[in-house]
């Protein structure tokens, strides 16, 4: 559990005080029309005709009972410099601190009471929360200002608009998300929040920049970039040293039992009772962690529809509300008549290379024993090198397939659009990465060859991942960073530009497109360290130091590589929860086939193999029925935690009685009044 834990003391000040430092930062500019602290970025295409741009700032800027924003929006340049620099129709977005309270109580944001308890923020009740103080603008993170912004963006919706101004050809009907239809008309480029370099800085000190063993700074994680990957960053952490056992203990292994395989039992076993254990452990520091944020007890809105959903304009049953509707079965059709034959088609193409990697294998393997010398003994090896590589770009290639036929697919939800995503995804790169191993562990059973792919596919897909992800992104992005410095600094203008850089700097980034990628990459290393972990036991130490060098990177990759993303409120890690506990059930059962294929172990019953295959079933049986009694053990979520949200949800229901209690109270004074009156006429 001390590994899932974060120093709050230390972090705390960290989390709530970044909204006030960006003023020193970002106020240089600050000055034309009404100042404020600016906090999102909308960028327009160059050709938006000017009564477009004028709509749009008067339907931001409009009060809520008038169906705006009510929120503050300006120019990045005024005329002048406009004329100075280089025009570019970048508008900045901002808040005043009530609108942002008001917002708050309207996303439903938790932060803690005074009495130590998680509750829904109030504007009524604004003093009984901790840390607030009228004169106080750091009680709010910048993270969760953001966040509140763009959900008032979201929000702004057609009223009795037919069409955006300007533009006849982009629809409009009442209730429809107008960024959303912006977005897709191409009218608006782009909406991002912007970074905070002093903040940026501190967090990148007390994080990657001082490489020493650590734990990361997940609070202030959470208080910077939001929930969502500051979970990713502390399950990232938490899978790193829960892999330190394995590593140890595998090295001995490694050294000194190498070929008997009758001793990887104790390790298998060991193996496979740590996943179970480590995951349902996980769960608990995370149930911790979210209920300290308050995104555990955070209730869930009514999911609206995706952006790029589409359908006929007819009236939502549940909602009332007018928006597209598409028939189930049309999507039924496209799912099982074009995108499952679709996927099993890119699956036979996986199992087809695979097979002309074997062949490659059998050249290189005949050629070394015709001629026997060191630089075949090396070619041995390359097959497997390019093969990982061939791997890494068709998971790469497929995935942009997937994501185009799920999008085809138009499901109503983004939840459901992301759930049909990563299972297309998940099973390609299952079979992409580890159809190999099962191929060469169970019809060719050559244990060498088993531990030579594992070993370089393991290396080769850790080398690569970091430097695509990390490190040629970041080179590119430096190089940009120059051109941009050069061209501002060229500038003869008597302007303070320093607003100015860093807004052209941040919307010429890359755009972090969430977390999927990364936990692929982590469920993909728990698949090699587990599903063979008696053949290679070095596969975790090596797992370890590519997690070392992972948390720096992709901390690297988040503060300067990408634009800062939208905080987005989690509970939980996921789908991806289901995924590997889904990928601990296979290994018991690889393990468990493994073993029982080993010389040492088939030497024990020369006579029946029918009793060998019943013992292995059984041992399987017998670690799969104690993985689940150790999942049903381990309580998701700890004690203290079960009964803080258990009074929650009794005072709310106490609370909705005396409401409905009043409610009543209040109809009956009516109807006596109703009746006096009648008495009286």
């Amino acid at each position: 559990m001390g590994l899932v834990r974060t120093k709050e003391k230390s972090e705390r000040g960290f989390q709530t005080a970044s909204l006030s430092k960006m003023k020193v930062t970002l106020s240089a500019l600050d000055t034309f029309e009404s100042s404020f602290t600016p906090l999102v970025v909308i960028e327009l295409a160059q050709d938006v005709k000017e009564e477009t741009k004028e709509w749009l700032k008067n339907r931001i800027i409009a009060k809520k009972k008038d169906g705006g924003a009510q929120l503050l929006f300006r120019p990045l340049l005024n005329k002048y410099e406009k004329e100075t620099l280089e025009n570019q129709n970048l508008y900045l977005v901002g808040a005043s601190r009530l609108r942002l309270l008001l917002g708050a109580e309207a996303v439903g944001l938790v932060k803690e009471c005074n009495d130590n308890t998680m509750r829904a923020f109030t504007y009524g009740t604004r003093h009984n929360f901790r840390g607030f103080d009228d004169d106080n603008d750091d009680f709010l993170t910048m993270a969760e200002c953001q966040f509140i912004i763009k959900h008032e963006l979201e929000n702004l919706r057609a009223r009795d608009e037919k069409m955006i101004p300007g533009y006849p050809q982009a629809k409009l009907y009442p209730g429809k998300s107008l960024l959303r239809r912006l977005l897709t008309s191409g009218i608006i480029i782009q909406v991002f929040p912007l970074h905070d370099n002093e903040a940026l800085k501190k967090l990148e000190d007390s994080w990657y920049t001082r490489f020493t063993l650590k734990y990361q700074p997940v609070d202030s994680i959470r208080g910077y970039f939001g929930e969502t990957i500051a979970l990713y960053f502390g399950f990232l952490e938490y899978f790193t040293f829960a892999l330190i056992p394995m590593a140890v203990i595998g090295l001995p292994y490694y050294m000194f039992v190498w070929e008997d395989y009758d001793k990887y039992v104790i390790f298998a076993s060991f193996n496979l009772i740590w996943s179970t254990v480590i995951l349902e452990v996980w769960k608990r520091g995370c149930a911790n962690m979210t209920y300290r944020w308050g995104t555990l007890v955070m209730k869930r809105q009514f999911e609206e529809p995706r952006p790029g959903f589409h359908g006929v304009l007819g009236i939502n049953s549940v909602t009332g509300r007018e928006e597209p509707l598409y028939p189930s079965y049309k999507r039924q059709l496209r799912i099982y008549l074009v995108s499952l034959p679709f996927v099993c088609l890119c699956l036979y193409f996986s199992l087809y290379v695979m097979m002309i990697y074997f062949d490659m294998e059998a050249w290189a393997l005949e050629l070394h024993e015709d001629s026997g010398s060191e630089w075949t003994s090396v070619l041995l090896y390359v097959p497997s090198i390019i093969y990982a590589i061939v791997i890494e770009i068709m998971n790469r290639l497929y995935r942009y397939a997937a994501e185009f036929l799920t999008s085809w697919e138009n499901h109503r939800l983004e939840s459901a659009y992301q759930n049909h995503l990563v299972l297309k995804v998940l099973v390609f790169n299952f079979l992409n990465c580890f159809a190999s191993l099962f191929y060469i562990a169970f019809v060719l059973r050559d244990m060498k060859l088993l531990r030579q792919s594992l070993a370089t596919l393991l290396i080769t897909s850790q080398i690569l991942n970091q430097v695509v992800e990390s490190l040629l992104p970041y080179w590119l992005q430096r190089k940009h960073h120059a051109q941009v410095k050069r061209k501002v600094q060229a500038l003869k203008a008597d302007v303070d530009a320093t607003l100015y850089e860093q807004v052209v700097l941040e919307k010429e980034m890359g755009t972090y497109l969430g977390t999927f990628d990364d936990y692929l990459e982590l469920f993909l290393q728990f698949g090699y360290v587990s599903l063979f972990s008696c053949v290679y036991p070095l596969a975790a130490a090596f797992a370890v130091l590519n997690n070392f060098t992972e948390v720096n990177s992709d901390a690297l990759k988040m503060c300067r590589v990408f634009k800062r993303p939208f905080s987005e409120p989690s509970a939980s890690i996921g789908v991806w929860q289901l995924a590997f506990e889904t990928m601990s059930v296979i290994s018991v059962v690889t393990n468990c086939a493994l073993i029982g294929m080993s010389p040492q172990v088939n030497a024990l019953f020369p006579e029946s193999k029918v009793d060998l295959i019943l013992i292995v079933v059984a041992a399987e049986h017998a670690l799969l029925a104690l993985k689940f009694i150790l999942a049903f053990a381990i309580a998701d979520k700890p004690r203290h935690i079960q009964i803080k949200l258990a009074r929650l949800e009794f005072e709310s229901l106490e609370a909705l009685k005396q409401q409905q209690m009043k409610l009543v109270a209040e109809n009956l004074k009516e109807e006596l009044r109703e009746g006096e009156k009648e008495k009286a006429a």
